[in-house]
Parts: C-alpha cells; sequence; structure tokens
C-alpha cells in the first residue's frame, strides 16, 4: 500500500517514512501542504495519507477539507501528526475530515497500530466499493427485462432497443444469464406428436399408480 507523508520537519518526515517502510509500505513524502494536496488529487493517489497539522503554504486541516470536497467513491484515509493535545484541536482536525489523529512526539510502535488500523479501513472500502459496482451492474441487468418489451404476437419474435426483431431464445441468452434447455409441453407434444404423447402420458400415468400403490 502507498502512504502519503506530509511534514515540513524534514527529521520527523524521515523518521516516519523509515518506520513504514520497515513495515513494508511504499511511502511518497512531501514537505508543504500544497505537494500534499496535488499528491491526493493524481490518479494514482495514495490511499492513506499522514499529515503534519502545521506546514507552510497550506495546513493539515486545510489539505482535510479539500481533499474531503473531492468526489470519489473510494475517499483516502487520513491519519493527521500534531503537537496539539486539547480536545479543542482534536475536534478541530476530526471536523476538517481526518479519520484519526497522533501527537508528537509519536510512540513508532502506537504509529504502526494506527496505520494498521487505516489500512484495514482501505481495504474494506475497498471491498465494499466492489460490491457496490457488482449490484450495480446486476441492476442494470435485472432492468434491461423491465417495462415494455413488444414481442409479434404470431411468430413471438421480440424487438430489442436497436429495433432488431430476435428469437426469444436469442433475446433470452443476451439478457439474461439463464441457460435454455429446448423442451415440448404437452399441449404441443399432443399436437406435433401424438403417438409420442400418447407412450408418454401412459407412462406417467403407470409411474403416478406405481406410486400411490406404494403410499402408506
Amino acid at each position: 500500500m502507498r502512504i502519503l507523508i506530509a511534514d515540513d520537519d524534514a527529521v520527523s518526515r524521515i523518521m516516519v517514512a523509515a518506520v513504514l517502510k520497515k513495515c513494508g509500505y511504499d511511502v511518497v513524502a512531501v514537505a508543504d501542504g500544497v505537494a500534499a494536496l496535488e499528491a491526493m488529487q493524481g490518479d494514482d493517489a495514495p490511499p492513506l495519507a499522514i499529515l503534519d497539522w502545521m506546514m507552510p503554504g497550506m495546513d493539515g486541516p486545510e489539505v482535510c477539507r479539500r481533499v474531503r470536497a473531492i468526489d470519489t467513491d473510494q475517499p483516502p484515509y487520513i491519519l493527521m501528526l500534531t503537537m496539539r493535545e486539547t480536545k479543542e484541536d482534536v475536534v478541530a482536525g476530526l471536523d476538517a475530515g481526518a479519520d484519526d489523529y497522533l501527537t508528537k512526539p509519536y510512540d513508532a510502535t502506537e504509529l504502526r497500530a494506527r496505520v494498521r488500523v487505516g489500512k484495514r479501513m482501505v481495504e474494506l472500502q475497498a471491498r465494499l466499493a466492489d460490491k457496490i459496482e457488482e449490484l450495480h451492474d446486476a441492476f442494470d441487468h435485472v432492468k434491461a427485462l423491465q417495462g415494455i418489451i413488444p414481442i409479434c404476437s404470431f411468430c413471438k419474435k421480440i424487438r430489442d432497443d436497436s429495433g432488431y426483431w430476435n428469437q426469444l431464445e436469442t433475446y433470452l441468452r443476451f439478457h439474461t444469464d439463464a441457460t435454455l434447455s429446448h423442451s415440448l409441453c404437452p399441449d404441443c407434444l399432443r399436437e406435433h406428436y401424438p403417438d409420442q404423447a400418447e407412450r408418454v402420458e401412459k407412462r406417467l400415468a403407470a409411474q403416478r399408480a406405481e406410486s400411490q400403490s406404494k403410499a402408506p
């Protein structure tokens, strides 16, 4: 997983990056809020970001607010690093759009634990997005068979959305996941194959009689 680190303090930035690289994360590091926002707006934006509160150009809360204004079905998980410990500051950071926060000086073990929480949330969000996409596809698939479907009164062909007339089997094959198996209903069997129909009816009658004789 790619993680963005935005911190104007070079020592802090290097230390956080070293901790995360040891855990196997792909780290992208920048030194100010403007660069952080640019990285989080790119096509290959990291799904998890660690932002320092105080940065030149744009502070962490402002980066959060602008990122949260982006319309996306998979918003990034944002962890705020700050030396501010008052409840008011914590609330302000969360209200700006941060998902979690960590006070400086931070403990490396706690940092790793909070990043793991963020990673789980990102992965869960991705799975949910996939499920939603599957549901949308399923809904579109079902929707194709709703409404008025023009069908010929004589040959039973169906007219599709492009104006072409298709055999019923062809239409169903392209608009459903059903596998069609050709057969004959009793009425058509009697009309087109009367000899076969008589033999089938006798066999079914014998089977019913046998079943009834074995019934308690």
